[in-house]
């Protein structure tokens, strides 16, 4: 099973505990943030996978070198879900908008 990096997490908390509408919890035994009761962000392996509308997950796997798609478990690429993979965990703050669209789009749902 894929580990997580505990520093990425303190960052994650940092940035989205504050936010009203998430909580955190587990996806597969691995912190995750739920938008109201739907999972939108969670840690895996060497990154953070976020569920965000296709063509914003598109458009990160085609223009962001640090997206791949989220597999976790080895299973096919979900097609609205993407992962996030950053060498140093302040780095995920400058992610903050793309968190906050996934926030906005599970809201929505």
């Amino acid at each position: 099973m894929a580990e997580y990096i505990a520093e990425f997490k303190t960052v994650l908390d940092d940035l989205l505990l504050a936010h009203p509408a998430i909580r955190a919890g587990k996806m597969f035994g691995f912190p995750a943030y739920y938008s109201g009761k739907k999972l939108c962000i969670c840690l895996y392996g060497q990154g953070v996978g976020i569920k965000l509308p296709a063509e914003s997950a598109e458009n990160l796997l085609k223009n962001d070198a640090n997206v791949i798609p989220f597999q976790p478990m080895g299973r096919a690429k979900m097609r609205e879900w993407v992962q996030i993979n950053l060498p140093r965990a302040e780095d995920y703050r400058d992610y903050l908008p793309v968190f906050e669209e996934s926030i906005t789009f599970l809201l929505s749902k």
